[in-house]
């Protein structure tokens, strides 16, 4: 019979250094586990800070209300979108005049200015213009009581798509009314036959660009597929299809969803409101103040001086403009401006037009284009051709919008660059397509060599 194998002897020593050891186990685990906790706590926290704290904190605060993050990225994205779709539009375009060097190289200029634009400061500064002036309008509306209702967004959104469920309006054409004058005998005397009676479409070299809001400068909504052409009617079916397939391609493509759509057409219908109580408030008489008005444009003062001397010495005045003014658009025509109103050209040859009277020569009047002879060849109350009373309209409410912003507190925070989405990104193959014309327009045109003329000898 096997005899019991000797137990160890466990001593208080033995017993002391275990226990050690197992208090050893479990400050580590707790060490490990600590840490564990720590790690994926600063994970979850830069994941909420990322994806909601940080999207709420503002970038730009206009008199109080907020522009936040996650707005200012969804409308970059959108804005990038609307960009590349004009250059692969201007692309496509370019493609079908490949033989025209002189086409390619316009359309090759438009897709590089729509990159230039896309640049994070440009595209950036952009978008954050237009979500402060969003804010302007909605606080405006406000003050106003006006509101956009989900059924006209609606509706909007139908336009937008083309579909219209109660038939599409056929619109009336309409031709402007053209207002005429009936000359006194000092102006007989000094228009010549050939001379404008009417308002001109001339751009002549003194007129000054109209100003625009910038918060119309809302990118428009892109359906995937445009309806075509067809007997079939567009149906309410086929609508919800569209609407869905580009709801579907701006949530995979930048993330912008059917909130995010309905913002953007409820911004543009308030803006229209807003708008037009705003013009109306203002009361814009068609009928403005208007000066008939023809110049000689030369580069330097004592050119100027030396026309004018021999206009008084009583030469033609056509002869003069067509010898020596520098405004191709109207010297053949003895500088023949035609009609204009207040906010057409620059502020000095408006300001010296307006203070004179029907037959009068100005001294020489310095602009940013040179130096101007002016004779006011009328003087009366005209109405506004369509164009222009709608551009009068525009310039008054980018003036009216211009004081908002210079009378409201607006803050914008730096770290703005830093959050512009650099996506969707500038299509590949369109900077391989600049890049390629760039090159070919640095190469040297090395002219046809020509065959060498035989000898005396060869012949």
């Amino acid at each position: 019979m096997a005899k019991n194998p000797k137990q160890p002897i466990i001593s208080k020593k033995h017993l002391a250094r275990q226990e050690r050891e197992r208090r050893q186990q479990r400050y580590l685990i707790l060490s490990i586990t600590v840490v564990g906790v720590l790690i994926a706590g600063v994970l979850l926290f830069g994941f909420i800070n990322e994806r909601f704290l940080k999207a709420q904190q503002p970038v730009a605060i206009v008199n109080g209300d907020s522009v936040t993050t996650s707005e200012f990225q969804s409308r970059v994205r959108y804005n990038r979108q609307d960009f590349i779709s004009r250059a692969v539009n201007a692309y496509q375009i370019a493609e079908l005049f490949g033989d025209n060097p002189e086409t390619q190289a316009n359309f090759i200029n438009q897709i590089s200015t729509i990159q230039s634009q896309m640049q994070p400061q440009a595209i950036g500064q952009l978008t954050l213009d237009q979500l402060i002036d969003e804010k302007l309008i909605q606080q405006e509306a406000d003050r106003r009581g006006i509101i956009i209702s989900e059924e006209e967004i609606d509706s909007q959104v139908e336009t937008e798509f083309g579909f219209f469920p109660d038939g599409t309006q056929t619109p009336t054409p309409t031709r402007e009314p053209q207002p005429t004058s009936t000359l006194s005998p000092l102006q007989l005397t000094l228009v010549p036959p050939t001379a404008t009676l009417f308002p001109t479409q001339v751009i002549t070299p003194t007129a000054t660009p109209t100003a625009t809001a910038t918060a119309t400068l809302e990118p428009t909504i892109t359906p995937t597929q445009a309806p075509t052409a067809s007997p079939t009617p567009y149906t309410r079916q086929q609508f919800d299809d569209q609407y869905k397939q580009t709801l579907d391609t701006l949530k995979t493509n930048i993330n912008f969803n059917e909130d995010d759509l309905r913002g953007l057409v409820r911004a543009t219908l308030l803006l229209q409101k807003v708008q037009e109580a705003v013009l109306e408030e203002m009361g814009i008489a068609r009928t403005q103040e208007q000066v008939w008005a023809r110049h000689i444009l030369v580069n330097d003062e004592a050119t100027a001086k030396d026309i004018l001397d021999r206009l008084e010495a009583g030469e033609d005045w056509s002869a003069l403009a067509s010898e020596f003014s520098t405004d191709t658009s109207n010297k053949d025509r003895g500088g023949d401006l035609g009609w204009f109103s207040r906010g057409r050209m620059v502020a000095e040859f408006e300001d010296a037009a307006f203070s004179m009277q029907v037959g009068e020569v100005s001294e020489p009047v310095q602009t940013s284009f040179g130096f101007h002879i002016i004779q006011v060849l009328g003087r009366e109350e005209r109405p506004l051709a369509d164009t222009e009373y709608e551009n009068l309209r525009q310039q008054r409410f980018t003036e009216w919008l211009q004081e908002q912003h210079d009378t409201s507190e607006i803050e914008t925070r730096d770290y703005w660059i830093e959050r512009v989405p650099s996506e969707p990104a500038f299509p590949l193959e369109l900077v391989q397509y600049i890049q390629q014309a760039q090159n070919q327009a640095a190469q040297p045109q090395i002219p046809p060599t020509q065959p060498a003329l035989p000898t005396p000898a060869e012949q």
